[in-house]
């Protein structure tokens, strides 16, 4: 090493940058916080940790979340590792501001040694906080085995720090230079996207370009494929540079940076990435003036500009600026596609493998981009299947896959492949491993008996979703549209509520998987914006909509609208929407896919007809199928899947609906150590308590709180049972007795 850190016993104050100086300094009254004597790249690293503003910190939180981890974790983990960690006093220290000598281990040392060569390397004066993390994964440093558990090696520090160019001393960086040099690693190209954008980039006028799409979708990696691209001479002609400025320069003085910026891409272009921070007066991120200079590049064609927004974004701020509307094109960069996401996932697959140490099978790219599209919808493609990607990788080598055996190759790396990746799913969406990995085949072929096991009396309407549900699964369906849209009509208590939760049980492993939207809350005509979001301007702006943001949030789901008659005839008109064009744009101007929900509304139209028992079924039907008629526009009858009819409950039906649910208090009872057991003559006696079997099974779920767990409860609180206790719940003189332990009476209900 060529340069040292250290001048005569004190670290060089000369080599130090001012944000490092600043990070030292908390760092020392970090060390004197936990009561430690010496400076650790320990405690450092929890510094970084606790410096938003830092570019190490940047960096960090890069490569933690970016590979799929929880910072919170990761910051405990630094924590306890500095809180624990002491080292003997050394020779050589740091002078804090307040003059005070703070030792330095041997391996903070090694650590600023190791950041001053790379400093020196990118032609830097100042040893940043960006260098000292690239310093701490050397392993040598103690401190490197707990940042390689979360994927941060020396080659991924050093990747993130030439990509996203958080250089300290440099307030711009030229992508095309970089490239020249090998420092921008491989990406997927796009090539139509490549092809419409180098077209645009040719004009000779107005050649400044916004790319618009959702975060995740690709928006930067276009421009570094566009960069490599013209570090190869193969580049729209005239354009030489790609030149972006560094955040951390547009945080300490963004006029400054910005004009700085436009003058070393002159010439060629400015990469501007979220340029809608630069505009929206009030709301925007900087000073006016920034936003004014930045206005001007776009006024002539010295600079090509290329930024980039979300849809709401462009819609709120940058499309009613004239100046950018009307000289800037918009090049809409959308999902990848499974193909895509699977090449691109291809194409980095080599850093991922190298930086968790193991090996990556094509099934497990193939499964990463399949349930990514198909179960972590919250973001898209393909930064999604990355993120699982890493997840999954990550999750592997520290071994947390518990109860699947670990397979190594001839090298012996582990290997990920379909399971492992299907595990790392079902943890982040707890939906059941067999259910990802199912024959789907099978399980559909099962469904009508699956549903018969808790939906009682209603083998018509289970046939009619089962049919429905089976042809969407087999592709028999428009792609773009909910898997299936049903109206649920019939008296109350008959299983309609039932029956969509055992279809969000069965479809997608859980009954919490359900939308639940009554629409007895939306019948004026301003609902609508409750549904999907007030736009922009108008009160309610910011709170998004009930709908949208729920299915957003949760895209495998089933929706149910409640009592749908009540709703406004523009709220019915978006349901419309939805079960023809399977999407909703909100009121931020996000798309919003239902192509993986059902829809499911419910109504008691005609449920007078359809719960009496003097009429024939085909005649309670068809004046069930007039009054809707009545109620609803033909068009939007036609949009459903299916109208399905619920019979009302006979008495046979009842009893069985009361079999089901008195299981279910014998297995609350179970939690409680306590056997519960209903004799035949005391499950007779209940259904004798029902004297509104016309309201279907809501009267028996009455009885059983009334007759069953209130009583039930109190003898729990006055007795206190020992564990393992039997109950037995009979009739004696026509009067119901709980009977417990050697047979004495423990309570006795009329």
């Amino acid at each position: 090493m060529t340069t040292t850190v250290r001048s005569r016993g004190t670290l060089n104050p000369k080599l130090v940058g001012k944000e490092l100086v600043s990070v030292l300094n908390a760092a020392a009254a970090r060390m004197h916080g936990f009561g430690h004597t010496v400076l650790t790249p320990e405690i450092l690293l929890l510094t970084f940790v606790e410096s938003p503003h830092a570019n190490a910190h940047h960096i960090l939180r890069q490569l933690v979340v970016g590979r799929g981890h929880q910072w919170e974790r990761f910051a405990r983990e630094v924590v306890s590792l500095a809180r624990e960690r002491t080292v003997p006093d050394v020779e050589f220290d740091w002078i804090a501001d307040n003059n005070r000598r703070v030792p330095l281990s041997d391996e903070l040392l090694i650590v600023l040694d190791e950041a001053l060569t790379l400093a020196r390397a990118r032609e830097e004066v100042y040893i940043g906080t960006e260098h000292v993390l690239v310093g701490m994964t050397d392993r040598r440093v103690a401190v490197a085995r707990l940042l390689e558990q979360y994927g941060i090696t020396s080659h991924a520090a050093q990747d993130t720090l030439a990509v996203f160019s958080v250089a300290r001393d440099t307030t711009t960086t030229d992508y095309v230079a970089l490239a020249k040099q090998g420092e921008i690693t491989p990406v997927y190209f796009r090539e139509s996207l490549l092809h419409d954008l180098i077209s645009l980039l040719t004009l000779k006028t107005n050649r400044h370009i916004i790319l618009v799409g959702a975060a995740g979708v690709g928006k930067r990696t276009l421009v570094y494929s566009l960069a490599l691209l013209m570090a190869e001479g193969k580049g729209p002609s005239g354009l030489k540079s790609l030149v972006v400025i560094n955040e951390q320069a547009l945080l300490d003085n963004a006029l400054t940076a910005l004009q700085s910026g436009l003058r070393r891409a002159k010439g060629g272009i400015l990469f501007v990435p979220h340029i809608a921070r630069f505009f929206g007066g009030l709301r925007a991120d900087f000073p006016e003036a920034v936003g004014k200079e930045l206005q001007k590049a776009f006024l002539d064609d010295e600079v090509v500009v290329i930024g980039t927004a979300t849809e709401s974004e462009y819609t709120e701020r940058l499309q009613p600026n004239a100046v950018i509307s009307e000289r800037a094109h918009v090049l809409r960069v959308e999902p990848t596609t499974l193909e895509e996401t699977i090449a691109i996932l291809d194409v980095i697959r080599p850093r991922i493998a190298a930086d968790y140490g193991v090996r990556i099978a094509d099934e497990g790219l193939r499964e990463a981009a399949k349930l990514a599209s198909r179960y972590l919808t919250d973001t898209p493609l393909p930064v999604s299947a990355v993120h699982l990607l890493h997840r999954t990788c990550a999750t592997l080598h520290l071994g947390l896959h518990s109860g699947v055996a670990q397979r190594r190759d001839a090298a012996g790396n582990e290997t990920v492949d379909a399971e492992d990746v299907m595990l790392t799913v079902s943890q982040l969406t707890g939906i059941p491993v067999k259910r990802l990995g199912a024959d789907e085949r099978a399980r559909y072929a099962n469904m009508v008996e699956h549903l018969r096991q808790r939906i009682v009396g209603q083998d018509e309407a289970v046939l009619a979703v089962s049919r429905a549900v089976k042809m969407a699964r087999a592709g028999l369906k428009d792609p773009r549209r909910p898997i299936g849209s049903f109206l649920f009509l019939g008296p109350t208590g008959v299983g309609k509520t039932e029956l969509t939760k055992a279809l969000a049980e069965f479809l997608f492993g859980s009954e919490g998987a359900m939308i639940v939207l009554d629409m007895t809350e939306f019948q004026d005509e301003n609902a609508v914006s409750r549904l999907i979001g007030a736009p922009p301007g108008y009160v309610g702006y910011e709170e998004g909509g009930q709908l949208t943001d729920k299915v957003a949030r949760m895209p495998y789901a089933v929706v149910l609208f409640d009592e749908a008659e009540k709703a406004h005839p523009r709220v019915l008109d978006v349901l419309l929407q939805v079960m023809e064009e399977g999407r909703l744009t909100d009121g931020r101007g996000r798309v919003v896919s239902f192509a993986e929900t059902v829809i499911i509304l419910t109504s008691n139209i005609g449920g007078q007809y359809l719960s009496d028992p003097q009429l024939p079924v085909a005649v309670a039907r068809e004046a069930a199928q007039e009054e809707l008629k009545r109620h609803f526009r033909a068009e939007f009858l036609n949009r459903l899947s299916e109208i399905v009819f619920f019979n009302r409950l006979d008495e046979v039906a009842l009893r069985k609906v009361l079999d089901l649910l008195l299981e279910k208090e014998i297995v609350l009872a179970a939690e409680h150590a306590i056997t519960l057991e209903i004799s035949e003559a005391a499950r007779v006696w209940l259904l004798k308590q029902n004297d509104r079997p016309e309201w279907g099974a809501r009267p028996l779920r009455r009885i059983i709180e009334r007759y069953i767990r209130e009583r039930l409860a109190d003898w729990m609180l006055r007795e206190g049972p020992a564990s393992s206790a039997i109950v037995r719940v009979d009739v004696q003189l026509d009067q119901l007795v709980f009977l417990a332990g050697q047979g004495e009476a423990a309570k006795q209900t009329s």
